[in-house]
């Protein structure tokens, strides 16, 4: 054999570039057709089909935060609402316009972001890529979350980071995307203003570098969320008057302690550092440094707002976990593209990477399997058990006793029965009687449990769900105890079937009593 057969032919770079696109968007084109299998064979998560439940009665005339109970700021049902008008018009199911419409809202806003660092150097040269990477963490990372507001967020909010870094890289944004983005970034924002602390974290990033503090996107974003929160004093007053007050009385029943939520972040924080630890060894020869920067800044911040939250739900660590991984992909293709040399200790750093993102990895593929089980054996879920039996009794209304949303909605949703509360679950009464433990004064204030009778009465649900599983409280018991009327509304439900650790009881055919006795024996309830 000559020299020159013996000799290796590399690959010409277009060919690696096609191989690498083609391979991008096919993995992509698989995870999309997975979720899209998943979510919309499974059912509906509840905090989704509840918000597109109140979108659909605020559409049909309610009033916002008196006649339904929400304490999310209003943009999220008016988002919930476009895809309720969408199933309108085709006559389809909510589900079958709601999941496509998030699905290309996240992909709309990780096109863009990839348009945006497109010129950003070697590795942002190809969009495509670009762009299927960014997608695949913002479809695969929420798993049965996908649609969230934090999910929502921080889609949102990537088309600003993208600018900020190359803002940091010396680079002016033209002016039309600084706006576009600064706007989105508002928005985004405004789904949960708390997140107005990340910009605060971002400019103050942005003086330490010597940028300009009135530029115009962070600007812009600050007015968008100004002119929505004016938007919402003028059209949605009761948000102000009623949500915020319930929220800030009641909604603490649902928080865990810190060590708690640290302990449920571990993985996180541990992936932050390990993103923090490579932005640090790489930051001198590492072109997309800024941009990596960036996303940590952006996840630490995130997580710290958790915190603030006090709650031990994953959708609300999203926005954390999707700039975390983002980061250390930035991280891990800019090493494979620009063939950096393994500086000397750097062996740690790398494999501490590699781990990092394999753990991320294999954490979102566990939280999507039980969503891809349920899909494929819809048959076999709680939700679906529910809603067949409902369907069976042939019930016009229906309640549900208990703090865990789904028995509520998509199970409404679904049947299409009435529900006989202005809440989504028995939160509020939880609330109520955690806050009465330290402020006996509050129950005046926030008479929950009178309100939540009272629905059940002038309801009249033909069926009624109680929640007996480890743990739940018995809100059948409290509510009796505490009023007459509902005990002898409640005396008139038999017991019909027991599953899942749900008892489900039936109302007898004259069960119903006339609410305005109901309300005399109860001392004339309040019922705002």
């Amino acid at each position: 054999m000559s020299h020159t057969e013996a000799r290796v032919v590399r690959p010409a770079p277009s060919f690696v570039r096609a191989a690498v696109t083609a391979i991008s968007l096919l993995v992509l084109a698989a995870v999309l057709g997975v979720v899209l299998f998943t979510m919309l064979r499974s059912p509906l998560k509840d905090d989704i089909a509840w918000l597109l439940y109140v979108a659909r009665r605020w559409l049909a005339g309610r009033e916002l935060y008196v006649d339904v109970v929400e304490v999310n700021p209003p943009l999220i049902v008016w988002i919930s609402a476009i895809p309720i008008r969408l199933a309108g018009a085709l006559g389809i199911d909510a589900q079958f316009t709601a999941i496509p419409f998030f699905v290309a809202a996240v992909l709309a806003c990780a096109w863009w972001t990839a348009s945006l660092l497109r010129g950003g150097g070697k590795l942002f040269q190809d969009r495509l890529p670009v762009f299927a990477a960014i997608g695949t963490v913002l479809l695969v990372v929420p798993a049965g979350d996908l649609g969230q507001r934090e999910h929502l967020l921080v889609a949102a909010i990537l088309p600003y980071l993208a600018l900020f870094a190359r803002s940091l890289d010396g680079e002016a944004p033209v002016r039309r995307d600084a706006l576009i983005a600064g706007v989105l970034a508002g928005l985004g924002c405004a789904l949960k203003p708390r997140y107005a602390g990340v910009f605060v974290v971002l400019e103050g990033l942005a003086l330490l570098r010597g940028l300009n503090p009135f530029r115009t996107m962070p600007v812009v974003a600050g007015t968008t969320m100004l002119a929505y929160a004016g938007l919402v004093a003028l059209f949605c007053p009761a948000y102000l008057r009623r949500a915020v007050p319930l929220a800030l009385a009641l909604y603490g029943a649902t928080d865990v302690p810190l060590r708690h939520l640290v302990m449920d972040s571990l993985r996180l924080m541990l992936g932050q550092a390990v993103a923090l630890l490579l932005w640090w060894n790489s930051r001198r020869r590492m072109p997309e440094a800024n941009l990596m920067l960036t996303l940590v800044v952006f996840a630490i911040t995130s997580t710290a707002i958790c915190f603030m939250d006090g709650k031990d739900w994953f959708y609300h660590r999203l926005p954390a976990t999707i700039a975390t991984v983002l980061a250390l992909l930035c991280w891990a293709a800019s090493a494979l593209v620009h063939r950096r040399p393994a500086a000397r200790g750097a062996l740690l750093p790398v494999a501490a990477g590699a781990v990092a993102f394999v753990v991320f990895l294999v954490a979102a593929f566990q939280r999507l399997e039980p969503q891809v089980a349920l899909a494929v054996e819809p048959e076999q879920g709680t939700v679906v058990k529910l809603e067949r039996l409902i369907r069976q009794q042939k019930a016009r209304t229906y309640i549900a006793f208990s703090e865990w949303i789904a028995l509520g909605f998509p199970v409404v949703n679904n049947t299409g029965v009435a529900w006989a509360s202005r809440f989504d679950s028995m939160w509020a009464l939880k609330g109520e009687l955690w806050r009465a433990r330290f402020d006996a004064a509050a129950a005046k204030e926030w008479p929950i449990r009178r309100w939540v009778a009272h629905d059940f009465i002038v309801g009249c649900p033909d069926i009624a769900v109680v929640d007996t599983r480890d743990g739940v409280v018995n809100y059948v018991a409290v509510l009796s105890a505490s009023d007459a009327a509902f005990a002898r509304a409640w005396s008139r439900y038999r017991q019909i079937a027991a599953f899942d650790g749900l008892v489900v009881y039936r109302r007898a055919a004259t069960g119903c009593i006339d609410p305005w006795v109901a309300a005399e024996a109860s001392q004339g309830s309040d019922t705002r």
